[in-house]
């Protein structure tokens, strides 16, 4: 019986990394997708209110936008709303906290989002809005069960869950400052 001396086998390729490497890794990689959802978002909410004030001919037609005396909610709670609520939303037509109270609040879920401060109450906000809209058109027309409306209200709520105003954001310093850790619900 012969036997074949041993030789040490040369790496060809680096040493596997552990477990606790790799889940830093997806840990990384998930925080910037999350950054990169909630920024895409914010700016969605942004374009809104850019668009609403100035009617910039994309949802809001050219003179038509708030600064030029248009009402950003009438067309859509006058005209859109159907379903089981639309007596509900005809009525908001014309009252006049309906118009400041809706752009406040794209304007402030928008930059919330994009900065990424004020997550929890940029979700709730933005739960709320998405599910009013939602409401407003029932039955949805593309799909019974959901759609883009309750999406956008999960992926709210998942991004407030997630922290993700930490990664790409300024979460990290907002959570520090002294009202936010006295009233952790402003995170």
């Amino acid at each position: 019986m012969t036997t074949t001396p041993h030789r040490p086998q040369t790496a060809t390729h680096s040493a596997p990394t552990t477990t606790r490497e790799q889940a830093r890794t997806v840990g990384v990689a998930a925080g910037r997708a999350f950054a990169v959802l909630r920024i895409a978002f914010g700016l969605t909410f942004l374009w809104a209110f850019v668009d609403k004030v100035f009617g910039l001919g994309y949802a809001t037609p050219a003179g038509k936008g708030w600064l030029d005396g248009g009402d950003p909610t009438a067309g859509f709670l006058g005209k859109g709303a159907k379903g089981p609520f639309e007596s509900f939303y005809h009525s908001l037509v014309g009252d006049f906290w309906v118009t400041p109270l809706f752009m406040i609040g794209l304007a402030g879920i928008g930059l919330a989002l994009t900065l990424g401060i004020g997550m929890r109450i940029a979700a709730v906000a933005g739960t709320l809005l998405y599910l009013m809209m939602w409401a407003a058109a029932l039955p949805p027309t593309t799909n019974p069960v959901i759609d883009d409306h309750i999406l956008g209200a999960i992926t709210l709520i998942t991004l407030a869950l997630v922290a993700a105003g930490n990664v790409w954001g300024l979460g990290r310093g907002w959570n520090k400052v002294e009202l936010v850790q006295r009233y952790p619900w402003l995170r």
